[in-house]
């Protein structure tokens, strides 16, 4: 396929997105299965037009007077991908595939500015409600925050230590050209490329196969190293869904002590078992979700770590669609969640033990002023200093801009270059 019928491809897909109310997955991979002409580079360039459309929507359709799919779609091709518009629309005459051609109204705006006159939100890229949120969170970054959060994310490994190095696993994907990740001490990353370029299959690596590495954000390596989990100590991961941060804390222990995973969804915690097995972790017991499932660990635990249930505004630079339909009500079920979880969890504590909170959101309602409503019907806890648990993780100093007034951690794709993670750990003293 040539560029405008991707370009046609791309403005059917968010029209089928928007109709039907789908995720953006779903609606590409329909598109696919009906269209089985295209090819792998076809299906990622159609992916990445979409996925860019949405990363930029509000600032996109203020430029464009609009937000259709066609004027997104467009804005992308010009403002993005870095297309001439006069030589774009001539490009799609005689092309059957091709959209309509653009209007002079279209090419214009297409390479205009912004004007000074735009509101914040537009040209942060998110929705106009979480506005005040985002700049009580960050101040007078917080424009800049959810520029950068409008970026493409690039693609992370966390080397599994139990089985490999670093330098195995990248000699083995050299063919990708990895790089050493910036923090995390056993993270691997390739950079996003531009416009049509491909994500590298890794899990198709004889490497992956075998266990020497898993696909995971450096942003949720550097939370899991945060835990501070010890060979041979007591952890209950609350929250373990798929698994990604027991292995983590697994590796960590080398394999020394006990991991006790356990989620509330069943559903979820199914692909821990293959991922246990494949990691070579063993000191992992799966806890299914049943009453009583927990009974056993009320107040024995050195450690219980909470990836809690959150808006997953964190990761918007990956799953974009979802930015817009955030609503308030959403929200607010999330921080009630929390709150519940953070009061379960808490039990399972011995004294002097660390409850760990970690979110994969960049809202302060789910971040530090959750810990503050959790600190102030809890006063037996108190955080651990940012800069201690950040020193005990990586052997440096913690880097300017990460500590939060409660005594968190807050990772963000422009401070870190990571997606959006929190973290506070909190010590139970008394």
């Amino acid at each position: 396929m040539r560029l405008p019928g991707r370009l046609s491809a791309a403005i059917a897909v968010l029209a089928d997105v928007e109709t039907r109310k789908r995720p953006v997955s779903e609606a590409l991979k329909a598109w696919g299965l009906n269209n089985r002409f295209a090819g792998a580079g076809d299906r990622a360039a159609i992916g990445n037009l979409v996925y860019d459309a949405l990363r930029r929507r509000a600032s996109h359709a203020a430029l464009m007077g609009s937000d259709t799919p066609r004027a997104l779609v467009l804005a992308v091709a010009v403002r993005d991908w870095g297309e001439d518009p006069a030589a774009l629309s001539e490009s799609f005459a005689g092309d059957n595939h091709a959209p309509e051609a653009l209007s002079a109204e279209e090419m214009a705006r297409a390479v205009g500015q912004l004007g000074d006159d735009v509101p914040g939100f537009v040209l942060a890229d998110v929705p106009e409600w979480l506005a005040p949120s985002l700049e009580r969170g960050f101040g007078d970054n917080w424009i800049a925050e959810g520029q950068d959060m409008a970026g493409r994310p690039s693609l992370d490994l966390r080397v599994n230590s139990l089985k490999s190095s670093r330098e195995r696993v990248m000699k083995s994907l050299a063919r990708f050209t990895p790089e050493e990740a910036a923090i995390a001490p056993l993270g691997v990353t390739m950079k996003a490329g531009p416009r049509d370029a491909r994500t590298p299959n890794v899990t198709t690596d004889e490497g992956y196969l075998k266990g020497w590495f898993e696909v995971q954000d450096q942003g949720s390596q550097i939370v899991a190293a945060l835990a501070g989990a010890q060979p041979g100590e007591q952890v209950l991961d609350l929250c373990a869904g798929a698994g990604g941060k027991t292995l983590a804390l697994a590796a960590a222990m080398m394999n020394k002590g006990q991991i006790f995973a356990y989620d509330s969804d069943r559903n979820r915690l199914a692909p821990i078992y293959d991922r246990l097995k494949r990691n070579g972790a063993r000191n992992v017991q799966v806890r299914a979700p049943q009453p009583g499932a927990l009974d056993d660990l009320v107040g024995k635990m050195d450690r219980v770590v909470i990836d809690a249930p959150c808006t997953g505004t964190g990761t918007w630079r990956r799953r974009p669609d979802t930015k817009w339909k955030l609503t308030p009500e959403l929200l607010s079920q999330r921080v009630g969640e929390q709150a519940a979880i953070l009061a379960e969890g808490q039990r399972y504590l011995k004294p002097g033990g660390t409850l760990v909170y970690i979110t994969c959101s960049i809202l302060p309602e789910e971040n530090d002023e959750q810990i503050a409503g959790f600190l102030a019907g809890n006063p037996g806890f108190a955080s651990v200093m940012p800069e201690d648990m950040w020193a005990a993780a990586f052997g440096t100093a913690l880097p300017a801009g990460l500590a939060t007034g409660k005594g968190g951690i807050a990772l963000t794709p422009r401070l870190t270059g990571t997606d959006g993670f929190y973290f506070n750990a909190l010590r139970l003293v008394e």
